[in-house]
C-alpha cells in the first residue's frame, strides 16, 4: 500500500490516520500553509508550522491548532512527520512523511527563489515527491526579484512626481507582504486595503515591514494622492477604488507573463512576480530530492508529468482541489 493516498477528502496517511491539506473536514489535518485552498475550515484539529498558526487562526477563526518548528519531528502511530520550509509564503511548509524506511514529501505550494520574508525552500531527500506545477511550462522563467522590485519603486516614484496615485495589487497573504517588504518608503506614504492590512498585522510579529496607513471610509482622494495603495485584486473596478479618481494600476503575479492577462484586466503595469516555482525551479527541486517517483497535483499536471517521464522519472498525476492561483482567477478576481 502507498504511504500516502489521494482520497475524496484529501491526501491521507492511513497508518497515522491523518490528512495533509484536506479539502473536507477531518479529525486531524496537517497543513502546509495558510492559503484558503490548502487550509480549510471544518477539521477537529490542525497541525502546522508555528508561524502559520496565527495565520490560519486569523483566516479560520476559533480552531484547535498546534504549531511545530521547522525540522521538528513528531510521530503518529509510528509514522514520523516534520515540516520544512517551502519558500512559498511566510509559514509555508513541505511535509516530510517517513515510515519503515520509506520517505514521501508533500510540497503544498513552493518556490525556490528567495523573497525576503519566507524561510527559503529546503530540498529534502525522499523516495516520492508530491509537487505542484502551477507554472510547469518552459515558457515560465522568472527574472531575479530584485529587478522587479526596482521596477515597482521606479513606477511609484514616477507617479508620485506627477501626483498620480499608484494602486498595486496582489494576494493578501504572501504577495502583498513581499511587495511591502521591498517598497521604498522614502518615496511617500503606503496605504492599505483592510484585507491586506489585517493580514500584514498578523505577520508583523515575525517580519519587519515599513509603516502602513489603513484606508477607512473617511480617507479622502486628496490624502492618498501621489502615494501608494496596496490592495487585493478584487478591488479592481469597485466603488472602493473609484472614489480615489484616476489611478495608475499595477498587478504583481506570475500570470502577468501572459500579455493577455494584463490586457483583459486593463492593468497599466504588469509585474511578473510569483510565489510559485518557475520551470527551472520545479526541475531543480525535483533533482535535489533524489526521488524515483513524482506525483504532480495542480497546475500543468499532465504536460509536466509527461516531461518528467521522458527524463527518466516515474511520474504520474493526481486530482486535488488545490486551485488558488490560476490564470482565470488572475483575470477575474
Amino acid at each position: 500500500m502507498s504511504l500516502l493516498k489521494f482520497t475524496s477528502k484529501g491526501i491521507y496517511c492511513s497508518q497515522a490516520d491523518v490528512y495533509l491539506d484536506p479539502w473536507k473536514g477531518v479529525n486531524k489535518a496537517l497543513i502546509t500553509h495558510g492559503h484558503s485552498d490548502h487550509a480549510r475550515w471544518g477539521s477537529k484539529h490542525y497541525i502546522t508550522n508555528e508561524i502559520n498558526v496565527p495565520i490560519i487562526k486569523h483566516r479560520l477563526g476559533s480552531i484547535s491548532v498546534s504549531g511545530k518548528k521547522y525540522g521538528e519531528s513528531f510521530k503518529v502511530n509510528g509514522v514520523k512527520f516534520s515540516f520544512h520550509p517551502a519558500g512559498h509564503v511566510p509559514g509555508s511548509s513541505q511535509i516530510r512523511v517517513e515510515y519503515r524506511g520509506e520517505v514521501w514529501v508533500f510540497t503544498g505550494d513552493y518556490k525556490t527563489q528567495k523573497d525576503g520574508i519566507s524561510s527559503p525552500f529546503e530540498p529534502i531527500k525522499c523516495n516520492t515527491f508530491i509537487t505542484e506545477c502551477t507554472f510547469g511550462l518552459p515558457v515560465f522563467q522568472w527574472e531575479e526579484p530584485k529587478y522587479i522590485h526596482a521596477k515597482i519603486n521606479d513606477w511609484w516614484a514616477k507617479n508620485q512626481s506627477g501626483k498620480i496615485t499608484s494602486l498595486l495589487m496582489g494576494y493578501s497573504l504572501g504577495k502583498i507582504q513581499r511587495l511591502l517588504k521591498h517598497i521604498d518608503p522614502s518615496i511617500g506614504k503606503i496605504y492599505t486595503h483592510n484585507a491586506t492590512e489585517q493580514m500584514t498585522k498578523v505577520l508583523r510579529q515575525f517580519i519587519d515591514f515599513p509603516e502602513t496607513h489603513l484606508i477607512t471610509r473617511n480617507t479622502t482622494k486628496r490624502e492618498v494622492e501621489g502615494n501608494l495603495i496596496l490592495a487585493p485584486p478584487a478591488v479592481m473596478g469597485s466603488a472602493w477604488v473609484k472614489k480615489f479618481g484616476h489611478l495608475s494600476t499595477g498587478y504583481a503575479s506570475g500570470w502577468m507573463a501572459f500579455r493577455g492577462a494584463r490586457r483583459r484586466r486593463a492593468i497599466d503595469h504588469a509585474f511578473v512576480l510569483s510565489d510559485h516555482a518557475d520551470w527551472k525551479g520545479l526541475i531543480s527541486a525535483i533533482k535535489y530530492t533524489g526521488c524515483e517517483n513524482v506525483i504532480t497535483t495542480h497546475g500543468y499536471t499532465d504536460i509536466f508529468a509527461q516531461y518528467l517521464c521522458e527524463q527518466g522519472w516515474n511520474a504520474r498525476t493526481e486530482k486535488t482541489q488545490y486551485d488558488t492561483e490560476t490564470l482565470e482567477k488572475a483575470i477575474a478576481e
